[in-house]
């Protein structure tokens, strides 16, 4: 077995265990260093969002995928451990992006739906899988639907449960691992995706404020919590907040470790 093979399988297996995979997601080799030193982190996440802010580029594929794929491969091969990337939505051919994302190291990423027809999505699942098979690994898809993050604020929230399910469902039938739900934080809908999906199947983003503790989700029966954008804006209030503080005529934090 190729190590990249070997990378994969022990991400697939870390998210079929009953122990929730925490990923802090990063976005450039230093916090993928800092982030993999932490006792217990056993694989890495890049947050698209992040990449395309350390560039100068709004969220949303508009940094170029080459520039995009650059960081991406800097980042895998300056540590060992696992490494899925944010794949958006595929930059118009999931496929060959997935496929060149393999090229970079990369072994498992999120695939964003846009609420595109459902058999597109899963044709977009599909393609990504067949690129991992191609490559002669098992790719570790998180199938993301946008249902509820493209959804109007007063929107009724059963319908979008059900929507949320029913392209869920249609992803891991097509054979991807995980599925991604954005901006499913309540408990009782949590309960709900899990019951209608099964133990291990749904992954999160913690968001600050809003979501439940890592723990309590483990016991509900999630596989995965990721934390999106939200570690780079931690990393970037604390640079602000330093910042303010010097100019103010404080002086820097006395607990800044040297981590760089």
């Amino acid at each position: 077995m190729t190590d990249l093979a070997q990378k994969a399988r022990t991400l697939l297996d870390l998210h079929a265990a009953p122990e929730i995979l925490t990923l802090a997601n990063v976005w450039d080799v230093v916090s993928a260093q800092v982030v993999a030193d932490v006792p217990g982190v056993r694989a890495l996440a890049t947050a698209s969002h992040s990449i395309a802010s350390t560039f100068g580029y709004k969220d949303g594929e508009n940094i170029p995928l080459d520039l995009h794929l650059d960081m991406v491969r800097r980042i895998t091969q300056a540590v060992d451990l696992p490494v899925s990337m944010d794949l958006e939505a595929g930059y118009g051919n999931p496929g060959d992006t997935a496929r060149r994302a393999i090229e970079a190291g990369v072994v498992g990423g999120n695939l964003e739906d846009q609420m595109k027809p459902l058999d597109e999505a899963v044709a977009a699942v599909r393609a990504v899988l067949d690129a991992g098979r191609a490559a002669g690994i098992d790719f570790v898809l998180n199938a993301r639907t946008d249902a509820l993050v493209r959804a109007a604020p007063d929107a009724p929230r059963q319908p979008l449960l059900d929507e949320v399910i029913r392209r869920c469902q249609a992803f891991l039938e097509a054979g991807a691992p995980v599925v991604f739900v954005p901006r499913l934080v309540a408990r009782e809908e949590i309960e709900q995706v899990v019951a209608a999906l099964g133990p291990q199947k749904l992954t999160l983003i913690s968001v600050p404020g809003a979501s439940l503790p890592a723990s309590e989700l483990q016991a509900l029966g999630v596989a995965r919590v990721s934390t999106g954008p939200f570690t780079q804006r931690v990393a970037l209030t604390a640079l602000q907040d330093a910042a303010q503080e010097l100019v103010a005529g404080g002086v820097l934090p006395a607990d800044t470790r040297a981590l760089n």
